[in-house]
């Protein structure tokens, strides 16, 4: 008998458990479609080289890991590297995975497949990526802050 009730405790707080962060997942789910606009956004703006777009969904104090593996932490520097085309794609898809929420905070990580164009690193190679990306809620606005990408290594032996 008491080990039948402590199943049946068990699986009354495992459900419980379970329902919160259901409900958790759902209260986020206008920001998350929020974020996620902005994420397609923000990928667009880098394919088309569209320094004005991204100039607004980037924050001042934007700070990117970058792919050719260096660390720019000026938003013009990297304006400057979409408009000169050194960050410049003849394919680019992302791929959001996951999706964390904090005060203020929204961290969003996944994949993206992109193609250099002629011209800038690795130009014409399809090359998969793993990105983060955070967002942060400054002045009113979600703001892109920290981004962080690399080119994932295959094992070709």
């Amino acid at each position: 008998m008491r080990g039948r009730m402590f199943k049946y405790s068990l699986f009354l707080v495992l459900g419980l458990v379970t329902g919160v962060q259901l409900i958790a997942q759902n209260d986020n789910l206008p920001l998350r479609k929020h974020i996620e606009q902005l994420e397609q956004l923000h990928a667009n703006a880098i394919f088309t080289g569209d320094a004005e777009a991204l100039d607004s969904l980037m924050d001042d104090q934007v700070t990117v890991n970058h792919p050719t593996n260096r660390i720019v932490n000026e938003k013009e520097e990297l304006l400057d590297l979409i408009r000169q085309g050194t960050i410049r794609y003849t394919s680019f898809e992302r791929f959001p995975e996951k999706f964390l929420f904090f005060d203020h905070m929204v961290v969003v990580m996944g994949s993206e497949n992109v193609v250099p164009a002629p011209g800038a690193p690795n130009e014409g190679k399809s090359l998969q990526r793993r990105y983060t990306n955070m967002w942060m809620f400054k002045n009113d606005q979600w703001r892109l802050t920290v981004r962080h990408a690399h080119n994932v290594c295959h094992d070709h032996s």
